[in-house]
């Protein structure tokens, strides 16, 4: 037995380094589809794909729905909305409007966000350095986010800052603050169904705001520039719920069984990783020097906060976006 534990944490690791990896690559198939469709019947299709796929998962729990607590449904409909739906939208709009690598570097900001939304909601304690790494990691995010930041006296516009920026902000808003409410979802259902129902609560969110927007027809959900690239719309829409959506999360929570929290927080990185991979290497979207410098301290500093909350209440979970 004790060599089996040992096995098991020796990997749950890399498990979660792969999951997190994998979720990166969601910018080599939301780029593409930006030509094809609008953000918001990106997000929708997502969700239909990812649903279908977790299916064979939810249909053996539903007989856990009659038991669950008001206050987890009310959790499970806030991370659902804020998270599955809305946060998403806003990072899809973000890779259209601004360069993806600073996008995919800026929402490294999210544990910042999500740690204060804990301390708000669940009273959780903030380690006495936690203000200095989130102090660093805000100033840094701001310099990845500009091109010119000496002209940041002069105006926004002309230091760089676009609505890439404005819109991944947002999304990390989101993210993190669905992170939090994942939290209370979590400590009244169980992970498979919280997972399934998740993504339930999204596509419902999506469907009303496809309806609220007047995209719930067939030339919206199916455009003319995806009539003309069916097969690749279909094939970006698959790999986009698959590789970068409902097996990564498998994956990811599977190795989070079998990994200290503290440790999980550095192999989560590989998403940024993987996704500076394909933006940079893949679309070109590359950084200026200072940027480059400022995403690594970015990244260093977001690591610094998750290793002194860790160190604090080593027994939070890590994320749910």
């Amino acid at each position: 037995m004790p060599q089996r534990t040992a096995k098991s944490a020796a990997y749950g690791p890399w498990l979660v380094g792969l999951g997190a990896a994998l979720w990166g690559t969601e910018s080599a198939w939301r780029i593409p589809l930006n030509e094809l469709f609008d953000a918001r019947v990106i997000v929708f299709w997502e969700h239909v794909f990812i649903l279908i796929t977790f299916l064979p998962i939810l249909i053996p729990r539903l007989h856990e729905v009659p038991k669950i607590r008001a206050r987890t449904w009310g959790f499970l409909l806030f991370s659902g909305f804020a998270g599955s739906a809305v946060g998403t939208i806003f990072f899809t709009l973000a890779l259209k409007h601004g360069n993806p690598t600073v996008v995919n570097v800026i929402l490294n900001i999210q544990p910042v966000i999500s740690t204060i939304g804990a301390f708000l909601l669940f009273g959780d304690r903030l380690a006495r350095q936690f203000f200095f790494y989130a102090g660093i990691a805000i100033i840094a995010g701001v310099f990845v986010s500009v091109t010119n930041p000496g002209m940041i006296g002069v105006s926004f516009e002309q230091a760089g800052l676009n609505l890439g920026t404005g819109y991944a902000l947002i999304c990390a808003l989101f993210w993190g603050l669905s992170t939090v409410a994942g939290r209370g979802v979590m400590m009244g259902m169980s992970l498979r169904l919280a997972s399934s129902m998740r993504i339930v609560v999204g596509l419902a969110c999506m469907t009303l705001i496809l309806l609220a927007y007047g995209k719930l027809d067939g030339a919206a959900l199916w455009p003319a520039a995806a009539q003309k690239h069916t097969a690749k719309a279909i094939v970006l829409l698959f790999c986009l719920a698959s590789i970068s959506g409902g097996i990564p999360l498998l994956i990811y929570f599977q190795g989070l069984r079998l990994t200290r929290a503290s440790t999980a927080g550095y192999f989560e990185m590989m998403q940024t990783l993987a996704a500076v991979c394909i933006t940079w290497g893949v679309f070109h979207a590359s950084l200026h020097l200072h940027q480059a410098a400022a995403a690594i301290i970015l990244i260093a500093a977001v690591a610094m906060v998750h290793h002194v909350q860790q160190a604090l209440e080593p027994a939070q979970p890590n994320d749910w976006r």
